[in-house]
């Protein structure tokens, strides 16, 4: 009891500091802290028996083993943003969207950029790297407030497309590996559900929009912005060079290099982004120093997410609720639903939600006659809504690091949009494999 205490107590504090503001790196070993006392682990290696787990290496495992699956991707994701920035073809594109759609349609620009992207086999993080500067040219075009662009990008990241049938996102293939399903696994009912998510959380994304510029708010200027209103910008058919070669070597080839092939295209499109554009850039030097600097700050925050995580996840009440959660009476999908979707929330990782649930969960539906395709688009689908409170990597990254917004004034759009949406879907989709679809 006092475990579970501990657990639910250090996820709730984690959430309210990351809301306040504090810094992860002081706010996720604070509630480790808490976990690990009242969980009985010990604090320090020296204080751990034989194959007991301690708090600092737990942390520690956690947090350098993100580091080190991502840290070239971060990087080189970051570098692409500021050379597309650096280069004036962020600011060429954005104006030449703004031209073809209207200022009105600012926000809708940056959806479908971010959803290409993730549908193209784009890793979120680097989505929102690449997207940023973009973003922030068409929300500053459109006067609009920029406290929303981190929504805005999340919407077209992790809603509609990441969990939906044929994305190459990770949260669409862990299910294929532990099912023997395929990444179109009930494509019908997922189809209706992207549709929804999309229609839906766009209809909310301009009421809010509306509501806020109503109420005077307008784009803020910051002296950290790049340089804006360049006369000598490159063509916009040249700006779109970079993006559509990273999105074209990611696609073509995820399936053989995995995410390898996010480093090879990110070169490849930060290459492609300084050298289409020599004469338009901008002191390429300090581009790279601020890009190098954004890339760690942005991986340090995520991964002292992960650090929590894995502290987390070696108490006793973790594997208590997923034993609970996992064994739920009643229906296979929806209970598969809730555990999925509870696993995700403690962990604050959709792939970590799935890859804990799935090894109990499959085996166990299976054999009680549920089928796979719809096991398969619900845990998906499912991993992709609690996994997106304050306390999740790419929520963090995205908010502070890349956008520079706070929680306190960017989080509640995002998690409207990334909350609630993507449970309205899930309930939608349940509906609809009720019907026989």
């Amino acid at each position: 009891m006092l475990s579970l205490i501990g657990l639910v107590g250090g996820l709730a504090l984690l959430i309210v500091l990351t809301m306040r503001g504090m810094s992860l790196f002081v706010a996720t070993p604070l509630c480790a802290l808490l976990v690990a006392l009242t969980s009985g682990i010990a604090l320090l290696p020296p204080l751990a028996g034989e194959d007991q787990a301690d708090l600092v290496t737990q942390y520690m495992n956690g947090f350098t083993g993100f580091i080190a699956s991502w840290f070239f991707i971060f990087l080189l994701g970051s570098l692409f943003g500021k050379l597309m920035e650096s280069s004036g073809a962020a600011e060429s594109v954005a104006g030449w969207i703004i031209g073809r759609l209207g200022t009105k349609r600012a926000a809708l620009a940056v959806v479908l950029a971010c959803a290409v992207l993730t549908y193209g086999g784009v890793s979120l993080f680097v989505v929102a790297f690449s997207v940023f500067p973009m973003a922030l040219s068409l929300f500053r075009e459109a006067d609009l407030p920029r406290r929303f662009i981190p929504a805005t990008m999340a919407f077209g990241s992790v809603t509609f497309t990441m969990t939906s049938a044929g994305s190459p996102e990770i949260q669409n293939w862990i299910p294929v590996e532990h099912l023997g399903t395929s990444p179109l696994a009930a494509w019908e009912a997922s189809l209706i559900v992207a549709i929804f998510m999309a229609v839906t959380g766009y209809w909310w994304l301009k009421w809010m929009l509306k509501r806020a510029t109503e109420r005077g708010e307008r784009f803020e200027h910051r002296d950290a912005d790049p340089a804006y209103g360049r006369e000598n910008l490159p063509h916009p058919a040249l700006g779109l060079i970079p993006p559509l070669l990273v999105l074209g070597i990611s696609f073509t080839t995820h399936e053989q290099l995995g995410t390898s092939a996010l480093i090879l295209a990110l070169l490849a499109g930060a290459i492609a982004a300084a050298l289409t554009n020599p004469l338009h850039l901008r002191e390429p030097g300090q581009a790279l120093t601020d890009g190098g600097v954004g890339a760690l700050v942005a991986i340090g925050n995520t991964s002292a997410v992960v650090g929590f995580g894995t502290v987390a996840q070696v108490s006793p009440a973790f594997d208590a609720a997923v034993t609970w959660v996992t064994g739920l009476p009643g229906d296979g999908l929806i209970s598969a639903a809730i555990a999925v979707s509870a696993i995700a929330a403690m962990t604050g990782s959709a792939s970590g939600g799935q890859a804990i649930a799935l090894p109990i969960l499959g085996p166990h539906y299976l054999d009680q006659g549920v089928d796979a395709d719809q096991l398969h688009r619900t845990v998906a689908i499912s991993s992709g809504a609690l996994d997106s409170l304050p306390h999740n990597g790419y929520v963090v990254t995205t908010i502070r690091a890349i956008c520079n917004e706070t929680h306190a004034a960017a989080y509640p759009a995002m998690g409207a949009l990334t909350v609630i949406v993507p449970l309205a879907g899930l309930t939608l989709c349940l509906g609809l494999f009720t019907l026989g679809m």
